[in-house]
């Protein structure tokens, strides 16, 4: 019988040194191609869908594979291989054609059962909440209220009234799935008349309408760590929608959102802001008092600041939420010259003026020399 076989992998069409996701694609097109369903009638399309199968479930195999690379058809026998393809043992087989196909289990083994009873986790809900930059630099603890779907709590999460609400789903019988057989095939689908639950509601909750679930708002106490900054995510494990069949409930994602100050511009852990001082300070230094978030500090200024120059203050930025301690705070000058003079201050200033070079002016070699020597 082995001699009349084709080779495993002359059938799926690959060459010998053809890696697992490789040979799983080409044995879905195959399975595509010569399954019963797409070729009633067509015994043909069925004996090469079922050489296909075979082929794939051996070469799928790690330890038949070896043997059959080596030896061939007779290195199968005793493992289990080459004595006709058995659709029960092929577990591998509902994971590729429930996907082309949208089976959920086949040939009745290794698959889920019950669809009714299946788990499942409720949804995750996400929380915008807006706090100020004080706020984002101290911690805080904070109260909201997060609206979210609940378990209804007249029905259980059944959707049906209690005693006389449920009953028993006629097609499937309770099991929540249907069988059918084609050809060599066993298939279990979904039962679409109660969607997997195996029961149907012949009287809905009055309460939640036979939804199952109820909306409700409920008060949450959120603790914000200090040094949180705009798109820091808060994680409530299990606040978030409830769970449908003893499934447990998601998350809740509190996002959060720095509003910004009218002084202080927070860049990553570190602050930012500018204080305007006159001429006359900028030439000859000054000290100023700045508010800050840790109290009044005085900040020195040294003499013949520019515009853009900076203070940096350490350790008054904000806190790291990873790693400890804090950012600087960053204090940029802004030298203002006054738009409008008293004669005093004119008389001053036209002193100052003649006593003080003249930046336009050539000094030793000047600009205009530099440029007839380039041009001679």
């Amino acid at each position: 019988m082995n001699a009349t076989k084709r080779d495993y992998y002359e059938v799926l069409g690959v060459a010998r040194d053809i890696d697992d996701p490789g040979l799983k694609s080409a044995y879905r097109k195959l399975a595509l191609q010569y399954h019963p369903d797409r070729n009633p009638n067509d015994h043909d399309a069925e004996e090469k869908f079922k050489e296909a199968a075979e082929a794939y479930s051996v070469l799928s195999d790690p330890q038949k594979r070896a043997a059959y690379d080596r030896y061939g058809h007779q290195g199968l026998q005793g493992l289990g291989a080459n004595q006709g393809f058995d659709p029960s043992s092929f577990t591998d087989f509902s994971d590729i054609l429930g996907d082309l196909f949208g089976f959920g289990d086949l040939f009745g083994g290794g698959g889920r059962r019950g669809g009714r009873t299946r788990a499942q986790r409720g949804e995750d809900l996400r929380y915008d909440l807006e706090i100020t930059l004080e706020d984002a630099l101290r911690g805080l603890s904070v109260e909201i209220q997060v609206p979210r779907l609940d378990l209804c709590s007249r029905c259980q999460g059944t959707g049906a009234e209690k005693n006389d609400g449920l009953v028993t789903c006629p097609m499937c019988h309770g099991r929540g799935e249907v069988i059918y057989q084609q050809s060599f095939l066993q298939i279990r689908r979904t039962c679409g008349q109660c969607n997997g639950r195996g029961q149907i509601v012949r009287r809905p909750c009055t309460e939640c309408r036979g939804e199952r679930q109820v909306r409700r708002e409920r008060k949450l106490k959120v603790t914000i760590p200090p040094g949180v900054d705009t798109g820091t995510h808060l994680k409530l494990t299990g606040e978030g929608q409830s769970g449908l069949n003893s499934g447990p409930a998601g998350d809740l994602y509190v996002v959060i959102k720095v509003g910004e100050h009218p002084i202080f511009e927070r860049r990553g852990d570190d602050l930012h802001c500018t204080v305007p001082i006159n001429v006359a300070q900028a030439a000859l230094g000054t000290e100023i008092n700045l508010l800050t978030f840790d109290g009044l500090e005085t900040v020195k200024i040294p003499e013949a600041s520019q515009t853009g120059d900076h203070v940096r203050l350490k350790n008054l930025g904000t806190p790291r939420l990873q790693g400890g301690g804090r950012g600087d705070l960053y204090v940029h000058i802004d030298v203002r010259v006054p738009s409008k003079l008293t004669r005093e201050q004119r008389r001053l200033f036209a002193q100052l003026r003649d006593t003080l070079p003249a930046e336009n002016e050539p000094h030793e070699k000047g600009i205009l020399d530099k440029v007839k020597d380039y041009f001679m």
